[in-house]
């Protein structure tokens, strides 16, 4: 049994054999824009297995909702998918969706083996689901999960008073995040959304 590892951003999925893996996803919601960035290293132990994963993509039937997911890959597709499917079932709720999708992880015996967690955002709302059942809305427009996540979040916060746009702020957080954890590199996936508000 796969052992998941929680610690607030901190996010690492721990093998029977004990061998970790982690990734750094972020999302920034600043002046009328919400950015979302992935690293694109995939490690399996202490070896590094590809570089140029896509962790962050567009969904939904418009492609009006940005995600990013950090653990099992098949597991983060799968949810996705389901994820997907719950933005069929109410459109333009991101909220919802999420809320249902979670009840489902949470209670779905299934599901409940899956073992991700995801950044979601639309033009209006960011959220973190977590396989606790959680649906989490930053406090401050940015919110960081994976082994770098920590680092990316730290740095985002020093930069979000800053002129910087939402774009460099989480470019300039993931390089520092990959500059640190080991689990992290400098390939970056980047997807971004204009917002109602400025």
């Amino acid at each position: 049994m796969n052992k998941a590892v929680d610690l607030g951003a901190f996010f690492m999925i721990e093998h029977e054999s004990g061998r970790m893996y982690g990734t750094t996803i972020i999302i920034v919601r600043k002046d009328g824009r919400v950015v979302i960035a992935g690293d694109g290293q995939v490690s399996f132990g202490q070896t590094i297995v590809k570089g140029n994963a896509r962790k962050v993509r567009r969904i939904g039937a418009s492609q009006n909702v940005l995600a990013g997911f950090a653990g099992a890959t098949a597991d983060a597709f799968t949810l996705l998918e389901r994820l997907e499917s719950k933005l069929e079932q109410y459109p333009s709720q991101l909220m919802r969706a999420s809320v249902e999708l979670a009840k489902d992880w949470r209670t779905d015996r299934y599901l409940r083996q899956l073992e991700a967690m995801m950044l979601v955002a639309d033009k209006n709302i960011t959220l973190a689901l977590t396989g606790q059942g959680d649906v989490l809305e930053p406090e401050y427009g940015i919110m960081a999960i994976g082994s770098g996540g920590n680092y990316a979040l730290a740095a985002a916060r020093a930069l979000a008073d800053t002129k910087m746009t939402a774009e460099e702020i989480a470019r300039k957080a993931m390089t520092i995040a990959a500059d640190i954890c080991v689990y992290t590199n400098s390939s970056f996936t980047i997807e971004m959304l204009d917002t109602d508000t400025k």
